[in-house]
């Protein structure tokens, strides 16, 4: 049967650390897998713009041997020129898996339920599992032994949050989420991600104080205050979330050597200064690079 990649909770723990072990291959030894995907085509509908997930699956694709179609929103027009099941049975005549860039989370859904083809999630309203694990490994890549570290996420409880909740549940990383009243993660997310880290001897931890979600943290996260498709709450986001800016005064109640990440793009000035995100401790770019290690890995354990 094909395998999806909708949420970082479809895979388990040892799925998570065989992805790890393969992206350190891969950054290792890129020619030795330059024919992995020979022969496969990678289809990339994206509803939403895109940077840095077209241009890693498009690149990680080619550096395996294998081909990617971008479809742009006008193309195809999911729901509306066509129906998310008509298009996915009809891609599946002719690709080896899907890339989904989309706004609604069940979306993603239909057009999984539909394909023929392993069917990956490059980002909803709910969640964006690449960036989550891409995130992890860069973590784990930084600091090596993840054993009683703790990942301090400030900002908006979005999509980016979700997901980098479950992943770090079920790698065993603890994290602490400081998010402004009515803007924490989505409580079913919480709940599950609780329950994981229960078992795996690490913690989730909820606060509406910026400072006290940085406390003695290993690593500070943030996102935008306004995702795409929030773009006319933005002024009101701005009021909101002043207090949640990762700077210079909030990094010090982190460690003395806190690694600083953002999955971008970033809005310097707003959730972190220039300041910040140039530092010595900031990993924003490897970050950045290791969507495409990571992606790569998923695309070979899905379509090789």
């Amino acid at each position: 049967m094909k395998k999806d990649l909708i949420s970082v909770k479809d895979l388990t723990t040892q799925e998570i650390e065989g992805l790890f072990v393969l992206t350190d291959k891969l950054k290792k030894d890129k020619a030795k897998f330059g024919s992995a995907l020979k022969g496969k085509t990678l289809a990339l509908i994206f509803q939403k713009p895109s940077n840095r997930t077209r241009v890693s699956f498009e690149v990680g694709m080619c550096q395996l041997g294998g081909h990617s179609i971008y479809l742009s929103p006008q193309e195809i027009n999911l729901g509306v020129r066509e129906s998310i099941e008509d298009v996915a049975k009809t891609l599946s005549r002719y690709v080896d898996g899907i890339v989904l860039r989309t706004f609604e989370h069940k979306t993603i859904l239909e057009m999984a339920k539909y394909a023929g083809v392993p069917v990956i999630n490059g980002l909803t309203d709910f969640s964006h599992p690449c960036q989550a694990l891409a995130d992890v490994y860069s973590i784990r890549e930084k600091l090596k032994n993840l054993k009683g570290v703790t990942l301090a996420y400030v900002g908006d409880g979005n999509n980016v949050c979700n997901s980098l909740l479950l992943a770090s549940a079920k790698i065993g990383l603890n994290m602490n989420v400081g998010a402004p009243k009515g803007y924490e993660p989505q409580g079913s997310v919480l709940k599950d991600a609780r329950a994981i880290a229960k078992a795996k001897n690490s913690s989730i931890k909820l606060f509406n104080d910026p400072e006290e979600a940085a406390r003695g943290a290993d690593v500070v996260y943030t996102d935008v205050w306004a995702s795409m498709g929030q773009e006319k709450e933005a002024a009101e986001r701005r009021k909101i979330f002043k207090g949640f800016q990762i700077n210079a005064k909030l990094m010090k109640c982190a460690k003395k050597k806190a690694l600083v990440m953002h999955c971008l793009p970033a809005h310097r000035g707003e959730e972190i200064t220039g300041e910040v995100i140039d530092s010595v401790n900031s990993i924003v770019f490897d970050q950045a690079e290791n969507r495409l290690h990571l992606q790569k890995a998923i695309l070979i354990r899905l379509l090789g």
